[in-house]
């Protein structure tokens, strides 16, 4: 009988051996078959960039090809929905960018991001500049609080669309200098642009590429970049932080998901390829060339970040009561 129960016990243990090397084998072969990556915006954008690259870098290196798959849609939103609903198994990916941090905010949505995406690696930042039209009677960021100061309600600025980057950064700034902006909603940055160079509206803050040609040219005053640091492609603009608003901070990033419950092993593997991918010289190069900075890092800080940047956000949207169009 003893003999009998050992017997059991050896059997039972090389079976339960089996499927974990197995899994094991399975996690060190990844991808054996096409990666598909949700891009959630329509060809051209950031997140459109950035995926592309991302899928360039890991074809390089994996026997697989990574398939960039565009879904813009319901502000981004339909691209996390299919993400979501995807099979936890690494052949499915998210790129997405700072919104899916706030999407669940400005409308409801049938998925949580906090709780369905596990988060890969961030792969890129990029800062904005608040610049004012030459009528604005403000040469500094501290110049401009105190005009807000004292004409509450009066400015205007100019945003790409509710909820977008533009918007959410102008916001934080109100938030955090306790001033009271109007903004005026147009669709898109070319638009939003173009109204600033007429004077249609008083300031905004867009992406430094976009703005840095009409400093040169003198029709918008540069005031300061929204980053942790100063630009490299405007070195003389300081942040906002050290030019009047101490603490404010804001890049937008783009980054890489799963579905929920993908395996740990799988997540390892594509943060630590893609970290490669952004120390690689010519990637370097060409996320500057676009005004974009390379990020990376563990996936177990960004999870973290990835939740602070939830709660920034979900406090900005309730105080400034924004709402998606």
């Amino acid at each position: 009988m003893a003999e009998r129960l050992t017997w059991l016990l050896v059997a039972a243990m090389v079976c339960a051996a089996v499927p974990a090397s197995a899994r094991a084998a399975d996690a060190d072969e990844y991808p054996t078959k096409p990666v598909r990556l949700i891009l959630a915006s329509a060809p051209g954008g950031g997140i459109d960039i950035i995926g592309r690259l991302v899928a360039q870098k890991l074809a390089e290196v994996w026997p697989q090809q990574a398939i960039p798959d565009n879904r813009p849609g319901a502000g981004n939103t339909v691209a996390t929905g299919l993400v979501v609903k995807a099979a936890p198994d690494g052949y499915t990916l998210l790129v997405q960018s700072l919104g899916v941090a706030y999407a669940g905010e400005l409308r409801k949505l049938p998925f949580d991001a906090a709780r369905d995406l596990a988060p890969i690696v961030p792969v890129a930042m990029q800062p904005s500049m608040l610049g004012v039209h030459v009528s604005v009677p403000a040469n500094s960021v501290r110049e401009l609080l105190q005009l807000a100061r004292g004409r509450p309600g009066q400015l205007t600025y100019g945003s790409a669309g509710a909820g977008g980057a533009s918007h959410m950064a102008t916001e934080l700034l109100c938030s955090m200098a306790k001033i009271r902006l109007v903004p005026v909603q147009y669709k898109g940055i070319g638009p939003a642009m173009t109204a600033m160079l007429s004077g249609e509206v008083d300031l905004g803050m867009l992406g430094i590429s976009t703005m840095l040609p009409h400093v040169k040219s003198g029709k918008i005053r540069a005031l300061g970049v929204t980053g942790a640091k100063r630009s490299a492609l405007v070195p003389d603009v300081p942040t906002i932080a050290e030019a009047g608003l101490r603490g404010y901070e804001f890049e937008a990033w783009y980054a890489l998901f799963a579905p929920a419950k993908t395996p740990r092993s799988v997540v390892a593997r594509l943060n630590a390829d893609v970290n490669r991918a952004l120390q690689q010289p010519d990637t370097r190069q060409r996320l500057a060339a676009i005004g974009m900075e390379p990020m990376g890092g563990s996936d177990e800080d960004f999870s973290r970040y990835f939740q602070a940047e939830i709660a920034k956000w979900s406090k900005v949207i309730r105080e400034a009561k924004i709402a998606a169009e």
